[in-house]
């Protein structure tokens, strides 16, 4: 069973990954966010994220959004012509102002404009094509009426998410819509979300026993030891935990110093991780490390745990 990173934009960038991989490992493939055009060319930011000179993990893949068929063929030719022979695309983002240009789940109602971006697929046979989506945007109904097309495509592995992109994060995962896709798909189907703890991973696992693999996004950002764990590894105990993420802490924060310019960066980068981040730490301490104004009282918060 292969267990892949999730992309989380904000989260899971170039130092976070290679952090994670350094200290934890365990992953098979970690997925970028989503490099994207913007007035017709790439954001330096995603392409700085993606650059191999900037990644240390044993594979990355990276993932694009694009809304048309001209848009997918540049942003899936910049990641080949860096060396990446497996591209993945992005049909399941759920943020309002994606979705409003018709990226992400916002193409997923619009079956014929799926259609022609993803002829591209056929158009680039040096490129390995993936796909991550979610049941739809309104309706699993999107989903289904995808999937013949998606099928019909020489796609490496589909990743579905069960929810639609009306619920964002919120709300439970459907079970049962993922076991309608599940039985109707005839690619590999790797299952992502809500995979918090090796019980959660063995459930889906015993509900759907020819899964590809398993997706693991904020699970293994509040858990960073889980894919290991799934890959068959000895559980932490509790203080091995707590040591191994005050080193993955340890690497991003002197990765993070050593980069940026100035406190207001510094700190800009870091807090975010604390969202999931550690989630045993108590209430005050967490409190004291997302108040801190200056590196220095930001340490001296982090040497509370």
């Amino acid at each position: 069973m292969n267990v892949y990173f999730a992309p989380l934009q904000g989260f899971t960038e170039a130092a976070y990954r290679n952090a994670h991989a350094e200290v934890f490992g365990g992953v098979d493939a970690y997925f970028s966010p989503f490099v994207r055009l913007e007035k017709g060319e790439a954001r330096a930011k995603d392409i700085r994220d993606v650059a191999p000179e900037n990644n240390s993990v044993p594979v990355l893949v990276p993932q694009v959004i694009a809304a048309s068929a001209d848009e997918l063929r540049s942003v899936a030719a910049l990641v080949r012509d860096m060396g990446y022979k497996w591209v993945d695309i992005n049909l399941g983002c759920p943020f309002p102002i994606i979705v409003k240009k018709r990226k992400g789940c916002g193409l997923l109602p619009y079956p014929d404009d799926l259609r022609d971006m993803l002829r591209v697929v056929r158009e680039m046979p040096d490129l390995s094509f993936s796909v991550k989506m979610r049941l739809g945007l309104n309706s699993e109904n999107e989903a289904m009426d995808v999937l013949p097309l998606l099928n019909d495509l020489p796609l490496r592995q589909i990743v579905l998410h069960p929810r639609l992109g009306v619920q964002q994060y919120k709300g439970s995962v459907d079970l049962e819509a993922f076991g309608r896709f599940y039985s109707k798909c005839e690619k590999p189907l790797v299952y992502n979300g809500d995979i918090a703890c090796a019980d959660d991973a063995a459930r889906v696992q015993r509900l759907f026993p020819d899964l590809s693999g398993l997706m693991l996004g904020r699970g293994l950002l509040a858990n960073p030891g889980l894919a290991n764990e799934l890959k068959g590894g000895v559980p932490l105990t509790e203080l091995e935990r707590r040591k191994k993420e005050l080193e993955l802490h340890d690497v991003l924060f002197r990765t993070f110093s050593e980069r940026l310019c100035g406190d207001v960066q510094v700190l800009a980068k870091i807090k975010p991780f604390w969202e999931y981040f550690m989630p045993y730490v108590e209430k005050n301490v967490r409190k004291k490390i997302v108040k801190a104004s200056t590196v220095e009282k930001y340490k001296e918060a982090v040497r509370l745990l």
